[in-house]
């Protein structure tokens, strides 16, 4: 399971690096090399968040007491993706602006002005994202939490009711113990009484050959 993450991580970090660049050189183009280029950028975004979203579902199959790293490793790469996201937002406002300038051909002194408007929209926007994916993240920690404390709380179940299987079965030998050492004794005690008759019948056969002996002399 963990080699199928880190290979997912691999692709990740290749794939992100190209982002990095093909954003860089979203400025410097003209024409159609910058709406191709722009293109490249949200198909790559796309396949960056599929494969985050497929990284998460093989965290989900980690066991609870390994997932905790890779769990931060997940929150970083998300931070990532959204830096990526936001860095692409400004290149295509620059963008946008250019392209509008050139069909209206106006001076550019409004179109700075409703640059900065966006770009400030565009802040609030991210800070918004990024409260948004925190409590998102914390309701997923929570869960995970949850999930925990219910396997903790179903392990420490199964191990009560062994230990009281274990009880029961001991109380059952104990049972079994007993009765046999109660039947020993009362062999014993009869094995007792009869050699005590025995020896008391013995006792008056020899009085009496010894009565007879003398009575005849």
């Amino acid at each position: 399971m963990s080699n199928d993450f880190e290979g997912y991580e691999q692709d990740f970090a290749v794939l992100t690096a190209e982002i990095t660049g093909r954003i860089g050189k979203v400025p410097k183009l003209l024409g159609d090399e910058k709406k191709q280029m722009v293109a490249n950028v949200e198909k790559q975004l796309e396949e960056a968040r599929e494969l985050l979203e497929q990284m998460e579902l093989e965290v989900r199959e980690i066991p609870a007491q390994s997932r905790g790293m890779y769990s931060s490793r997940m929150r970083s790469y998300k931070q990532e993706i959204g830096k990526l996201e936001a860095d692409f937002k400004r290149s295509r406002i620059a963008y946008s602006d250019e392209v509008r300038n050139e069909l209206l051909g106006d001076d550019g002194n409004s179109s700075e002005n409703q640059r900065a408007h966006l770009l400030d929209n565009t802040e609030r926007l991210e800070r918004s994202s990024r409260r948004l994916e925190a409590g998102y993240q914390i309701a997923v920690e929570t869960e995970q939490i949850g999930q925990e404390m219910l396997e903790n709380l179903s392990q420490d179940r199964e191990k009560i009711q062994r230990s009281r299987e274990r009880l029961r079965e001991t109380d059952a030998n104990l049972g079994k113990s007993s009765r046999i050492l109660t039947g020993m004794l009362r062999r014993i005690i009869q094995n007792r009484i009869l050699i005590v008759i025995l020896a008391i019948i013995i006792f008056f056969t020899i009085l009496m050959a010894i009565y007879f002996s003398v009575k005849r002399h």
